[in-house]
């Protein structure tokens, strides 16, 4: 029987205020510095790998919380403008939408979180009839949401019981716990892969100034297929046994602010369709390393066929 929905993602969204690059040390003291570009665009790590994966042509819904404010019906317009199902977007009649500053200073960026309804989101956000309607689910943000990490694991459990495959960016753990005792191995038990960036699976590996592939072969050993983020050094995913690597997608960034989470999509997208993890995993550079292109984490998402195109171009240079 036919879903509703290829991908259910689950997760935080809120809008982004993106100010950079800052070329000198952020002051204080009613210091005023000057940037070249402010943009206000739609953020958090859920809301932009839905926009990515819909804009790759899935049929994508969003689960999440909101506040009944200007910026809830802002994200709201953002997500549906992009393709992006918000049925089961919760408006929070208490609590404020998350809003988020990022201020950039090259590839890196500084960010600042106000979380808004993020603590309050939890597993009653998300419609059993959706998990049971689409073909994958994608979580984001685990440390961001105790309550929802806290339901992942049934969650997860309950969209592979009707067949969908699952997904897991953890993003940054705040606190800088990371891996709480037994919390998080329970939902990479149920996890068919984890998305982490390079410097993400060292500290959930336990081992931040070990050898990345290392890292990834510990996290694989509970479970999922690993799939890591390394920037300029490319891409590589660990499935337990065996180690696959792909190259960084040349481009000249703009912005970095998303590239992860729509690196996130590319891979999902590229599972469904059925590829396998090495080309998967070139396509998903491909989408990360394309969205960099304006600023913002949605503006310059790739196509599905864009994206084929620039890795087959891409796989012909170095062939």
């Amino acid at each position: 029987m036919p879903h509703t929905f290829d991908l259910l993602v689950i997760g935080d969204a809120n809008p982004d205020i993106v100010l950079g690059p800052l070329r000198a040390p952020l002051a204080f003291g009613q210091r005023e510095q000057l940037v070249d570009t402010g943009v206000l665009t739609l953020g958090g790590s859920g809301a932009i790998m839905a926009c990515g994966a819909a804009r790759l042509g899935l049929g994508v819904a969003f689960a999440g919380r909101v506040g009944d404010d200007d910026a809830g019906r802002f994200v709201r317009a953002a997500l549906t403008d992009r393709g992006v199902n918000t049925d089961a977007l919760v408006v929070d009649p208490d609590l404020s939408t998350p809003l988020t500053a990022v201020v950039t200073d090259g590839a890196d960026r500084a960010i600042l979180t106000a979380p808004g309804t993020l603590a309050a989101t939890s597993g009653d956000d998300v419609p059993g009839a959706l998990l049971a309607d689409c073909r994958h689910v994608h979580a984001a943000s685990y440390f961001l949401m105790p309550k929802l990490a806290g339901a992942l694991p049934g969650l997860l459990r309950t969209a592979r019981g009707h067949g969908a495959t699952t997904s897991l960016d953890t993003n940054d753990d705040p606190s800088g716990q990371w891996r709480r005792p037994g919390a998080l191995d329970e939902v990479l038990a149920v996890t068919d892969v984890l998305l982490p960036n390079a410097r993400e699976a060292r500290a959930l590996a336990g081992s931040p100034a070990g050898p990345l592939d290392a890292a990834a072969a510990l996290l694989a050993a509970v479970g999922p297929l690993v799939v890591v983020k390394d920037g300029a050094e490319g891409a590589l995913a660990h499935d337990g046994n065996s180690l696959t690597r792909t190259g960084a997608f040349p481009v000249r960034p703009k912005d970095t602010v998303g590239a992860g989470d729509s690196f996130d999509a590319g891979f999902v997208a590229a599972v469904l369709a059925g590829l396998p993890t090495a080309r998967a995993l070139e396509l998903a550079a491909v989408c990360g390393a394309l969205s960099t292109r304006a600023h913002g984490g949605t503006a310059a998402q790739p196509t599905w066929d864009e994206a084929v195109a620039a890795a087959t171009h891409n796989g012909e240079n170095h062939s």
